[in-house]
């Protein structure tokens, strides 16, 4: 189905993102998987072809470029010529807008350059144990000094946890209240931060996931960002363009798996005949492209009112809800439809199909966005009706 969304800037920008990754990332793809991690000089090698925090001004180095159209681009084609443990758009756009929008001048100025560059590596650590999806859950804590605040807790299952040099960091400031959060830009190298083991994860293999420790960090007060009782808000205000973001990897990981499908189905023989020429394949061919197209709609309109200011939280719970379903549904699809062949790691539908597993789970599960949808219809759990 044509998409009507871009226009000619943006198919030079989806050329030139394409050759970078066939060319950066491609090759050097099955070594990031086996160690389980992707060489940090690859965001040094985006950021000098301006990938790095587009929306960033010049004074910062970067192109001051807020259309979000430019980072749909690259969520696709790292999904067809790249590899979803490429932690850029976390980077670009799930951290860097808290030091964007947040910071001030003074903390823009120290932390954006080394961001729009890619020599430093943000990532965001709000998940704990017994604290996912329930962010008022936190547990971690800082106690206010007098040019300082002490930190300590744990967080766990966070992305770029490993390459990262500058974590934004969400921990209780006021205890009896449940939404007394605040946000600290914890730096790599302070006194008392670690971190724990690369974890193994049945996907996205090459994304560095680990645990981070805080021992009586001390984080100087021009570390915080906002108001440090305000943070439970702040994360609010982001979810919208997190979930947008995690819709626009869902439909492009289900496009990547059908284009590869379509390929196998041709290629493989069965009985004498392609298996493209059976009535079953082609029929749930047929309803793979079907629903990535529903799901591709309405996921660009989503983008286009993201872009406008306009997207609202219930409705990017419905583009997540929708996209990642459609994504776990396809990718079991393909890989049923390679056989045999699609449960070995050398057929890359069996990366895809393990990689879409975590998408009904992270940046708020399914059930989440179930209830973000039906509270935004009127229904109240705690009444029961509307």
């Amino acid at each position: 189905m044509q998409r009507n969304i871009f226009e000619e800037e943006h198919e030079i920008f989806r050329d030139s993102v394409a050759r970078f990754l066939q060319a950066e990332a491609a090759p050097h793809l099955d070594d990031w998987l086996a160690a389980g991690i992707v060489d940090r000089e690859l965001f040094k090698k985006a950021g000098e072809q301006g990938y790095c925090l587009m929306w960033a001004g010049e004074d910062y180095g970067g192109m001051g470029v807020e259309d979000f159209r430019f980072e749909q681009i690259l969520i696709e084609e790292n999904a067809f010529h790249g590899d979803a443990g490429f932690g850029l758009t976390l980077h670009n756009r799930l951290c860097g807008p808290y030091i964007g929008q947040l910071g001030n001048d003074e903390q823009k100025a120290r932390f954006l350059p080394g961001c729009v560059s890619g020599e430093t590596i943000l990532g965001i650590a709000m998940t704990e144990p017994s604290a996912g999806s329930d962010v008022a859950g936190i547990r971690s804590r800082a106690e206010e000094h007098d040019d300082h605040w002490v930190l300590n807790g744990s967080k766990i299952y966070i992305s770029n946890g490993i390459n990262g040099d500058v974590f934004i960091v969400a921990a209780r400031t006021v205890p009896e209240h449940p939404h007394g959060i605040g946000l600290f830009l914890v730096e790599r190298g302070m006194e008392g931060f670690s971190r724990g083991r690369n974890l193994k994860k049945l996907g996205l293999k090459a994304q560095d996931t680990a645990e981070l420790f805080f021992d009586n960090v001390k984080v100087p007060k021009a570390n915080v960002l906002g108001d440090p009782r305000k943070g439970f808000y702040y994360l609010m205000q982001f979810l919208a363009e997190e979930r947008l973001i995690v819709a626009c990897g869902c439909v492009a990981a289900a496009e990547a798996a059908l284009r590869l499908t379509l390929e196998y189905v041709q290629e493989r023989h069965a009985f004498g005949h392609a298996i493209a020429a059976f009535q079953n394949t082609r029929f749930k061919l047929a309803e793979m492209r079907t629903r990535i197209d529903v799901a591709q709609t309405f996921v660009d309109r989503c983008v286009m009112d993201h872009n406008e200011g306009k997207l609202s939280a219930d409705v990017a719970a419905e583009a997540k809800l929708f996209a990642s379903e459609v994504e776990g549904w396809v990718t079991d699809e393909c890989l049923q439809l390679h056989g045999g062949a699609g449960y070995m790691d050398e057929y890359a539908i069996s990366r895809l199909y393990a990689n879409a597993r975590v998408s009904r789970i992270y940046a708020g599960s399914s059930e989440i966005m179930k209830e973000i949808i039906a509270r935004s219809m009127g229904l109240d759990p705690r009444r029961g009706t509307a």
